[in-house]
């Protein structure tokens, strides 16, 4: 099936890792670097030439912490090298008792968003809680400035981020992946019950990656029947789709055509949300369509 591309479309989640480590060194938080950023890295002047190659406006480039930690120099000289193409969103740890002045340094350098990563496929530390209160004064200050959170947990951290969108409303939170929801048992997906009482929190948004439109196929579920059941129950408002290039195997035109195959059965407004207008929402560095 052919779907028609929306007009300006937004990757809410790429990842750029620079070709010189000398200038940038791997730092991954965790001491492991991520196999995808030593195997198949993209640097800036690469991810520009796949959007243009899959018909992509603008990237939201996402902290690789697997590959350099909390130092975001990459990213901060991407996106100051084209400002035009690229917003991006830092990773910090937001229990360090100078956490609040490393978010106004990064975003004083031209970022527009931080990260929290807890646990992904490199990483995932148990002792590290999501609502741990040394967090809080930095969560604070986020919900003063507007600053977006973008979250990657599990699903067992889901009591955890709702801990924190009760205790702060004001935050505008990404929960990345979905968070990885087991979908298997098909519709209604009760076994993503918790992602789906999350639809409360109004201030919470959701990336739509190619890790959940690959898994959307698995035993019982279908593409169509989540991301129908995604859409009733957040409002397509608050998704918004992220490549997850080139950390997911494949290339950007690749993993596009992906998603809006996965997207076809949607409306044309609310694959105009999904492909651009949530994240254009979200970061108003991207500007308007």
């Amino acid at each position: 099936m052919s779907v028609a591309l929306p007009a300006s479309i937004v990757d809410i989640h790429s990842h750029v890792i620079a070709g010189d480590p000398v200038r940038f060194p791997p730092a991954p938080t965790t001491g492991r670097q991520s196999d995808w950023s030593r195997e198949r890295p993209v640097d800036a002047a690469a991810m520009i030439a796949a959007m243009d190659a899959a018909g992509v406006a603008r990237s939201v480039l996402v902290q690789a912490s697997t590959c350099y930690g909390h130092d975001n120099s990459y990213v901060v000289e991407s996106v100051r090298a084209r400002p035009d193409r690229f917003v991006g969103v830092f990773s910090a740890d937001l229990t360090a008792p100078d956490a609040v002045d490393v978010i106004d340094g990064w975003m004083a350098r031209g970022l527009s968003g931080l990260r929290v990563f807890v646990a992904g496929h490199t990483a995932a530390d148990r002792s590290v809680r999501l609502d741990d209160p040394r967090a809080y004064p930095a969560w604070r200050h986020a919900a003063e400035r507007r600053i977006p959170i973008s979250v990657q947990i599990r699903a067992d951290g889901l009591p955890q981020l709702a801990a924190l969108l009760d205790r702060f409303p004001g935050v505008p939170v990404v929960l990345d992946h979905f968070a990885r929801p087991a979908l298997e048992d098909g519709p209604p997906y009760e076994a993503a019950a918790a992602l789906f009482a999350l639809a409360r929190y109004d201030n919470l948004h959701f990336k739509l990656t190619t890790h959940n439109v690959r898994e959307a196929r698995q035993g019982r579920s279908t593409q169509a029947a989540f991301l129908r059941r995604a859409v009733d129950a957040f409002g397509a408002h608050r998704i918004a789709w992220g490549s997850n290039y080139p950390a997911s195997p494949g290339t950007l035109g690749g993993l596009l055509g992906e998603a809006l195959e996965a997207a076809a059965e949607l409306s044309a407004q609310e694959r105009a949300w999904i492909f651009g207008g949530t994240a254009r929402a979200l970061y108003p560095a991207l500007g308007a369509a």
